[in-house]
């Protein structure tokens, strides 16, 4: 298989074509605006899910089934941003969503699945997420926070818990997977493909605004014999050699995809796994800033998943599925924060 940075190249110079013709388009920097505007892209590490109050509110007739909280990383930064604005007010347009894709940020619509009151027919379709946010000339920061999703980071890690429970190992199912299957190294592979292909859209859409990548935190400990088996509110039954290679050959490995990517392009990403070392999902609830397979989650958020024997509610917890917890956006969005500063004293 080629390179990594070969194939990134070989990708690059087919979509670059289609950011040739943005680059001819005189810079509208100059432009007079009363307000900066922000547009948060992303999955459910940046919608927040579970943690504080749904956006919109429950039983706001606009809820779209996307799962956006106070308390996650961009509605944190929006309220530092307003409380000291860097020159003049910054806007922000969230548009995340719980589950998206790769392909949901810039080219495919998105079917949300939140369990939080579905509607009876289940939730419609919403467009690719830089149509929502109506990325154009005047959009001056961009923030992604996708890529796991799109292995699926979470399919793996139930079908991680499902071997362990058996004495198997998951690691062997995707090194040497069945037909049907993508090995890990392929998934990854195509994982970089789509990013590539978003990022220009992005820019295409955007072509003014300074692009942030945001990568993921240390969801998982240095060393997998620090998790409890026996603990549904750490990894559970997954065992300590599958949780070191997800965390190298996965979790890393996708941290380092987006993170090439994004250098190609020029643009910033920022590193929120090596500030987070040390509160992943094994840790005690005082320390992690990433709750576990069930973990602590506001009263709306369910307590079993749909379609598995998994159910929280026996230990007095709620579906969280390795994501983060308040601490654990607070350190994003500190990180976050300091990116879309910097980027502004750019332009």
């Amino acid at each position: 298989m080629p390179h990594p940075v070969f194939r990134l190249r070989t990708r690059a110079l087919v979509v670059g074509l289609a950011l040739a013709a943005s680059a001819l388009v005189p810079s509208v920097s100059a432009r007079a605006a009363d307000q900066y505007e922000w547009a948060a892209l992303g999955d459910s590490y940046t919608a927040g899910g579970f943690v504080g109050d749904p956006q919109p509110a429950l039983g706001d007739p606009s809820r779209d089934g996307c799962d956006r909280t106070t308390n996650a990383y961009p509605d944190v930064v929006a309220q530092e941003l307003e409380e000291f604005p860097p020159g003049k007010p910054v806007h922000l347009t969230n548009v995340s969503c719980g589950n998206a894709t790769i392909a949901n940020i810039a080219k495919d619509k998105q079917k949300p699945i939140s369990p939080v009151q579905p509607p009876a027919d289940g939730w419609p379709e919403v467009a690719p997420q830089i149509k929502r946010a109506n990325l154009n000339d005047n959009t001056d920061i961009v923030t992604i926070g996708v890529g796991g999703n799109s292995l699926p980071f979470g399919g793996m890690l139930l079908k991680c818990l499902e071997d362990g429970a058996t004495g198997k190992s998951c690691r062997e199912h995707y090194t040497n997977p069945p037909e049907g299957e993508e090995s890990i190294t392929d998934k990854l592979a195509r994982v970089q493909d789509e990013y590539i292909e978003m990022l220009a859209e992005v820019h295409q859409a955007a072509p003014n605004a300074k692009v942030i990548t945001v990568g993921y935190p240390a969801v998982l400990p240095e060393a997998g014999s620090e998790c409890n088996r026996l603990s549904l509110s750490e990894l559970g039954p997954i065992t300590h050699a599958d949780i070191d290679w997800l965390r190298d050959d996965v979790l890393k490995q996708l941290n380092s995809t987006i993170q090439r990517v994004t250098n190609f392009f020029g643009d910033r990403y920022v590193d929120v796994y090596s500030s987070s070392v040390g509160h992943d999902a094994c840790q005690p609830a005082a320390t992690k800033w990433v709750e576990g397979t069930c973990g602590n989650a506001e009263d709306y958020w369910p307590t079993s998943l749909p379609g598995t024997l998994l159910n929280c509610g026996l230990i007095n917890k709620r579906i969280t599925l390795v994501h983060p917890n308040a601490a654990g956006y607070a350190n994003t969005a500190a990180h976050v924060e300091r990116a879309i500063r910097i980027a502004l004293l750019e332009r």
